[in-house]
């Protein structure tokens, strides 16, 4: 146990049981005695805690967030100072030093509740001693990394990016989420084009953003440098692999993301964060200095907080003749919608009656897209052969050092033959023009996500079962070479989601000013 030190302050009569009571507290945390501190706090929906992380609300999200950090830093006591509000309520302020270094400040409320056997904390607020860098978001910063090249300004000058770990930036080497890849890399002789587009037109590069492993993953959660946190849903994923990029922007670190998306990996970290995200068309940006998964679905695209800079950052870099322009006609497929869970389901049909009962958008069709039965598993075949073609020899030659669910990912994916792929790939050129028959050159509408950001405590199985649901919603996009546009629109719970806008191919910029009158 800490050495008990006496309060260095006390304002009012100290009531018994209240100091054994924060000692008790600081015991279970310096031994990570999870049943302890659930019992330390109060039972019920309105306990909080929060850090600069965000506000977590009820017994059952703190402890959730608790089970999943794996304990709190070591840290002494320097002081405590007592507030007597009455016979039944207290306030504690102590001051600690972490072993890491630097200063921290916890101030708690105390209430004493007889049914849970004395004082509990029914309020928390942590702030540790602030880092110089978060390193589950970022990789490299700097102030800035690399400066603008725009001789006289640009339309994105001022504005700062947050370049995801796949990408070529001049004089680093990109990591891929990997240490011993990064270990193993060149230093880049040169920017990748989308970097060098952003650079350009006068924005400068904030840093180097993590992500999920080789970016085979949707769920933001990096075993070798942390989770990022999710600002918009404190103790939640953040969502992956653009999990660097988008929680950079949601902190307001960057105002630029510059991201990826295979199956989903711009669109689900904006979807769980509340951001502005698009994935463009198949091939629409240079994949020059790329570090790929898989290239027949592969997409360059951009996170954003806001529609307008959203449509800066991919105008400055998209080639305008070959864009083309939309009519605003929507449909929505009921087979996708219901792959989604009831509250998402419920969010959306509630969010574009709104849209159609404010006359935002005319009426919105169902429309059919046919038997889609086997497009999925078609499409998981084809990225999972082209990912081990990429990357399976440097696997095989680093056993062990990849996360159980990516290295089970890349198991699997090994195993797929000639045979397999080729088969696939018939299916999906098949799916493609079926696709477009369907949708007939109207804008699709779905759900982003198949539900709202997991808690990072969330069992595994659980989050499994998450990723293959929005990954049977999100691969429509791939398949087809869409573009597809993430809306922070959806709510459920406090908790965002996304609305997402598929489009024909080359519409890019026209779903950003169809979507913008969406979010007011």
């Amino acid at each position: 146990m800490p050495d008990q030190i006496p309060p260095t302050s006390v304002t009012g009569e100290l009531p018994d049981g209240l100091i054994d009571a924060f000692w008790g507290y600081e015991n279970a945390l310096l031994t990570n005695d999870l049943e302890a501190l659930d019992a330390a706090f109060a039972p019920g929906d309105t306990t909080l805690r929060g850090d600069a992380g965000g506000l977590l609300v009820g017994h059952d999200r703190i402890s959730s967030f608790r089970g999943a950090r794996g304990g709190a830093p070591v840290r002494t006591i320097t002081s405590i100072h007592v507030r007597v509000l009455s016979d039944e309520y207290a306030l504690i302020v102590s001051e600690n030093e972490p072993r890491s270094g630097g200063r921290g400040l916890v101030t708690q409320l105390w209430a004493r509740h007889a049914d849970a056997g004395g004082w509990v904390v029914e309020s928390a607020q942590v702030a540790g001693a602030p880092a110089a860098m978060n390193t589950a978001i970022w990789r490299v910063l700097g102030n800035p990394l690399v400066a603008s090249t725009a001789s006289d300004g640009g339309p994105l000058t001022g504005e700062t990016v947050a370049v995801k770990d796949l990408f070529d930036v001049q004089g680093f080497a990109v990591g891929g989420g990997v240490p011993e890849f990064l270990a193993e890399a060149e230093p880049a002789r040169a920017h990748a084009p989308a970097v060098a587009a952003l650079l350009a037109a006068g924005a400068s590069i904030r840093g180097i953003a993590q992500t999920d492993e080789f970016a085979y993953s949707i769920a933001g959660k990096n075993v070798h440098y942390g989770t990022p946190p999710n600002v918009a849903v404190p103790g939640a994923i953040p969502g992956g692999s653009s999990s660097g990029p988008a929680s950079a922007v949601a902190l307001g670190h960057a105002g630029i993301g510059l991201a990826t998306d295979t199956a989903g990996s711009i669109r689900v970290p904006a979807s769980y964060q509340g951001l502005w995200g698009l994935r463009t068309t198949h091939g629409a940006v240079d994949a020059g200095g790329l570090l790929p998964l898989a290239e027949s679905f592969d997409t360059i695209g951009w996170l954003t907080r806001s529609p307008s800079l959203l449509r800066a950052a991919a105008a400055s870099t998209l080639d305008g003749d070959a864009q083309q322009s939309v009519e605003p006609q929507f449909v929505i497929s009921t087979e996708l919608l219901f792959a989604a869970d009831d509250s998402i389901q419920g969010a959306m049909v509630d969010a574009v009656g709104r849209l159609e009962a404010d006359g935002v958008i005319g009426e919105v069709g169902v429309v059919d897209l046919g038997d889609t039965s086997g497009f999925f598993e078609a499409f998981r075949t084809v990225q999972a052969a082209e990912a081990w073609r990429r990357h399976g020899d440097w696997i095989t030659a680093h056993p062990g050092v990849l996360a159980p669910d990516v290295a089970s990912r890349f198991e699997t994916a090994s195993t797929v033959t000639a045979e397999a792929e080729a088969s696939a790939r018939e299916v999906l050129a098949a799916a493609r023009t079926q696709l477009d028959d369907a949708l007939a050159r109207r804008i699709l509408l779905l759900p982003s996500t198949s539900s709202t950001a997991p808690s990072v405590g969330a069992d595994p199985d659980e989050i499994d079962r998450t990723r293959a649901a929005t990954l049977a919603m999100t691969c429509f996009a791939g398949i087809g070479g869409y573009p597809a546009l993430s809306v922070p629109l959806l709510e459920v719970d406090g908790a965002p989601a996304g609305l997402c806008l598929v489009g024909p191919r080359g519409t890019d910029l026209a779903l950003i000013d169809i979507a913008a009158p969406f979010v007011r």
